[in-house]
């Protein structure tokens, strides 16, 4: 029974979802179970990831989260990529909003080592 993500012969079998999601990747959860992980709509600017691109290059501390050059380097292109698909919208917020929301604005806290 697939609990948390879809497998994709399930995903392949429906025509709804397989009609709008092209599977991009697939993983293998710690039952060694394959599941969808990340998919892109066919005809639409929607991309959908099932596990954390940005870990590899800002989280440390748990064993199987990978650091390796390869890893950096696929964080980075979906970053981009997310900003460039970003960028396409017309919509912009007001200036004082961003302004106001701006990290900048906040005094970091430490919250202790992951793990």
């Amino acid at each position: 029974m697939q609990q948390y993500g879809i497998s994709p012969e399930t995903l392949e079998e429906s025509q709804d979802l397989s009609s709008f999601f092209k599977i991009l990747t697939t993983s293998t959860d710690k039952n060694d179970k394959v599941y969808v992980s990340t998919v892109h709509a066919y005809h639409y600017p929607v991309t959908a990831f099932q596990w954390h691109p940005e870990k590899t290059a800002f989280e440390w501390g748990l064993p199987m989260i990978p650091h390796s050059e390869d890893a950096i380097h696929v964080t980075q292109h979906i970053a981009n990529f997310l900003i460039s698909e970003a960028r396409k919208s017309l919509n912009r917020p007001p200036i004082q909003d961003v302004l106001d929301n701006l990290i900048y604005n906040y005094s970091p806290t430490f919250c202790g080592k992951a793990g």
